[in-house]
């Protein structure tokens, strides 16, 4: 069989969304075997549609070639802790692992291929949480849908980076991976690109839930409206104790809004992190709080300006166990200029 008709046979295929990665052409052709045998699967699960050949006995690998190349990486890659994560096709890759109400954030950049422009009707990122039964593959049922908007139409000429971040994402359920179903939860990057198809690429990423009835901790501070160079005064009370946490942690986080609906754009910093506590604690122990706002640029908080942007500041407590697992006590505080009243 000629890689003529190979072409023209894929190519005839229906393909609504075209996948960042390679689609694979493997082949097998017997010494009297007159006519290929074709084998198409559809494997919505997978980070690309998987097309497959049986022609001769040579790997064909590149037929069809992405018009770019789309990578993601998160904010804390590299100090998040990675779990073992087995794909449809029997591979295991290593994944971040998140817990519920945690921030998602990270960088998404895409390279058109050399030579290459790539004209597009917008892009977005969108975090999915998804449950597939096997018995209907194929169709995906969504009971998280995030979506933030990346850029504008318009096209690309060269590599681009687009930052992005889910705040305090609520993640109800935690990954499975069975026999006749999976829960799993993806970030899925879309170019769209009208009839040229689709450009998408999916990362998935691990949810755990945490460990009920195991840690029952209360934040205690002097009050939620602090100007620029107060003191923050407080203490963390351990009720209940049940886990080794190895460590604590005080953040003073900054989250910046702009934009409305779909069209919101969120970012956050972490301008401060103070260490409470290095050790494990016991039921009963109280921990005390005296953190200094003064060396911290910080700016009053601007709540919904002229329904263009809000700016506001959150004391986020971090504990981490022996398995560097992360659990969070997340509260807002008001920030004020000196001299103004704060507002209530």
């Amino acid at each position: 069989m000629k890689i003529q008709q190979m072409r023209r046979d894929a190519l005839g295929m229906s393909c609504d969304d075209i996948s960042l990665d390679v689609i694979t052409i493997s082949s097998w052709l017997s010494a009297d075997e007159s006519e290929a045998q074709k084998i198409m699967r559809r494997r919505a699960g997978d980070s690309a549609d998987e097309l497959v050949l049986m022609t001769s006995s040579n790997y064909i690998i590149g037929a069809f070639k992405p018009a770019c190349h789309i990578s993601v990486t998160f904010t804390d890659g590299k100090a998040r802790k990675q779990v073992p994560l087995k794909k449809e096709n029997g591979r295991t890759v290593m994944v971040p692992l998140f817990q519920s109400k945690e921030n998602v954030s990270g960088k998404i950049s895409i390279e058109p291929v050399a030579g290459k422009k790539v004209e597009h009707n917008g892009i977005k990122v969108e975090l999915l949480g998804q449950i597939e039964m096997y018995f209907d593959r194929g169709n995906f049922y969504d009971f998280t849908s995030l979506v933030r908007e990346l850029d504008v139409p318009g096209g690309l000429y060269e590599k681009k980076t687009f930052p992005f971040e889910f705040s305090t994402v609520e993640m109800p359920y935690e990954t499975y991976n069975g026999v006749n179903l999976r829960l799993r939860y993806v970030l899925k990057v879309t170019i769209s690109r009208g009839y040229a198809g689709s450009i998408i690429e999916y990362q998935d990423f691990m949810m755990e839930v945490g460990i009920e009835d195991c840690l029952h901790i209360e934040f205690e501070y002097n009050k939620s409206k602090y100007h620029q160079k107060d003191v923050i005064l407080g203490k963390i009370y351990f009720l209940l104790v049940r886990i080794k946490i190895k460590n604590m942690d005080l953040e003073i986080r900054r989250r910046e809004s702009t934009g409305s609906g779909t069209n919101t754009h969120v970012v956050t910093e972490t301008l401060a992190k103070f260490e409470l506590m290095d050790g494990a604690p016991v039921r009963g122990e109280s921990i005390p709080i005296r953190l200094f706002l003064s060396p911290y640029e910080l700016t009053p908080t601007y709540q919904n300006i002229n329904n263009k942007f809000s700016v506001r500041y959150y004391l986020n407590l971090v504990l981490v166990d022996e398995e560097d697992r992360r659990y969070f006590k997340q509260q807002e505080i008001t920030i004020y200029r000196l001299g103004d009243a704060p507002t209530s």
